[in-house]
């Protein structure tokens, strides 16, 4: 059953209160009709490493801590905000490149984490006097000014997820690391107003590349990584259903390239005449701000 959606309000941005895109500001509130502000900022994107940050009000999310404890640091400072500043911990699954950073970053905030059930015994083995601050969750809930779900995702980690993130100015979707588009993932994504999605590589590049025939087998199947041509298929279907700003993450260091990534996406949504916002993530430095709201359905 597709989560349930607050009441859509419009949300009215005076010039000179809120630059559009201000790049690496923080998520600077402001209240118009009792609606704030929500802004996501990727922190890195890629095999070695990914964080994302959402803010809404004084709702801090860091969904990922998959970089050092330092750079998570200097990033949210970049932000204007600090590891106790943050709300809670969204952790998508237990591959380093998604929890490298966490167990130093926990001595810096008392925040809780928040996971799948079978990704919260997996962090409970993994690391030390964390179960107090885990909450597994197989359902929606609401923290501060977001509701949230997690999003079951097929990969080789156990109880992977992805994220549908819902406040009232806009929805925001975290879909990476899975082997396909699941049945979840279609059915709670679309409708959703902003996206990170993966496109880990160029199929052609993969196969004809330098990597073992077990690893290729491994990104290729069905608890793998999306590639450019299934990420642009789903980037249609999210885009038909309203999303005007898809950002592409997790993009493989050596079977892909932004360019690569950006013209298969490109080139599906131009087909189907939809032209939302359109770019890669960052691999290792903080993204421009992106400004979560509703707008008109983006048909060139």
């Amino acid at each position: 059953m597709p989560f349930p959606l607050r009441k859509s309000a419009e949300l009215h941005v005076r010039q000179g209160v809120c630059r559009p895109c201000p790049a690496r500001s923080p998520a600077d509130v402001f209240q118009k009709r009792g609606i704030f502000l929500t802004t996501v900022h990727t922190l890195a994107s890629g095999s070695s490493g990914n964080a994302a940050v959402l803010s809404c009000g004084d709702t801090h999310l860091l969904i990922d801590a998959g970089i050092s404890c330092r750079r998570i640091t200097a990033a949210l400072k970049e932000l204007g905000l600090t590891p106790a500043d943050l709300t809670a911990i969204l952790i998508t699954h237990t591959h380093s490149d998604h929890i490298s950073g966490l167990n130093t970053l926990l001595k810096k905030t008392a925040c809780p984490l928040l996971a799948t059930p079978r990704t919260c015994r997996e962090l409970s083995c993994r690391v030390e006097g964390i179960d107090p601050r885990l909450m597994g969750l197989d359902g929606p809930i609401t923290l501060g000014e977001i509701d949230m779900q997690p999003i079951p995702t097929s990969h080789d980690a156990p109880g992977s997820c992805g994220w549908r993130l819902d406040t009232e100015s806009g929805s925001v979707g975290f879909l990476t690391d899975t082997g396909y588009v699941t049945d979840e993932a279609l059915d709670l994504l679309p409708g959703v107003d902003f996206v990170i999605l993966e496109s880990n590589h160029d199929v052609e590049s993969l196969c004809s590349g330098p990597y073992p025939y077990y690893l290729k087998q491994r990104i290729l199947g069905l608890q793998g990584h999306l590639c450019n041509e299934d990420a642009a298929q789903f980037a249609v279907t999210l885009a038909e259903n309203g999303a005007s700003d898809i950002v592409l993450a997790h993009l493989s260091r050596d079977n892909n390239t932004p360019a690569m990534a950006l013209n298969a996406v490109a080139a599906a949504l131009d087909g189907a005449g939809l032209a939302p916002e359109l770019s890669v993530a960052p691999r290792d430095t903080v993204g421009p701000c992106h400004i979560v709201r509703r707008r008109a359905l983006c048909k060139r």
